[in-house]
């Protein structure tokens, strides 16, 4: 491969090399919630700035870690886990938003992903579709955990991922309204939890990589309880969802530590 950054030791996109970065990375889509992620750090720098990508880096239970945003979809998600994975970084979380599918996942909810519907265009370029998309089973565990001991309402299962917001929201005026709408429904039947766009990509890309990958998520809101005249409530912060994920990064590394 071309060498695009001419020696420079650095990550084409993400600007970073492998002593900027932890071995453990929380990835946000929104560059904006890594300030805000990177306070749960101890002594946390910036360390990047380039493109969607911001990254910062401190230390989690005296571990060096960091936190890397990848923008918005599965195509830059992928090229962040890739750069990340060949400086050294072999445990990612993501965390961020997503919307409720089934009548019980309420706004503010946490859901955390046991696997994910490979709607999306970016990992048919690692795998063939009849690979699944799952996280590594620890990740999971170590998220459940957290989530459990903190006493917040969450839920656990697969996540339906795609490549348009607007698909998803307005299906009805795309030309494929046909095969959007009537997907959906098969997707909420099969008891699928909630809708985002990243972690398929991430976990068949996380599989091709050999390294751990897990998401969680805040449930903004839910559109099925809307349609059906439910109450639906909306929340924003995903504070909560963070705190889900650095807890559970914690008991990684303590796992980890006991091994070695």
């Amino acid at each position: 491969m071309v060498d695009y950054t001419e020696g420079s030791g650095k990550q084409y996109h993400t600007g970073v090399g492998p002593e900027d970065i932890g071995k453990y990375v929380i990835m946000p889509g929104d560059p904006k919630r890594c300030a805000k992620i990177a306070e749960h750090f101890e002594n946390a720098k910036l360390v990047a700035d380039v493109r969607e990508f911001v990254t910062y880096t401190g230390y989690l239970n005296g571990e060096k870690v960091s936190v890397t945003s990848t923008g918005i979809g599965g195509p830059s998600a992928s090229i962040a886990i890739e750069e990340l994975s060949k400086c050294g970084a072999h445990t990612f979380i993501r965390i961020g938003t997503c919307g409720g599918m089934q009548d019980d996942v309420l706004g503010g909810d946490v859901v955390i992903a046991s696997g994910a519907v490979r709607m999306e265009g970016t990992s048919r370029e690692f795998a063939p579709i009849e690979y699944p998309a799952v996280p590594d089973i620890k990740v999971v565990n170590a998220l459940m955990s957290s989530a459990e001991e903190m006493k917040i309402r969450h839920h656990v299962g697969v996540v339906q991922c795609k490549d348009s917001f607007f698909g998803q929201h307005e299906p009805e005026v795309m030309p494929v309204s046909y095969e959007l709408e009537n997907k959906w429904q098969a997707w909420i039947r099969m008891g699928c939890l909630a809708s985002e766009m990243e972690s398929a990509a991430l976990f068949i890309a996380g599989s091709f990589l050999r390294v751990r990958v897990g998401s969680c998520f805040l449930v903004v809101a839910n559109q099925e309880r809307a349609k059906k005249g439910l109450p639906n409530q909306q929340a924003h912060d995903t504070e909560i969802a963070i705190k889900v994920a650095v807890e559970g990064l914690k008991k990684l590394i303590e796992s980890d530590n006991a091994k070695k």
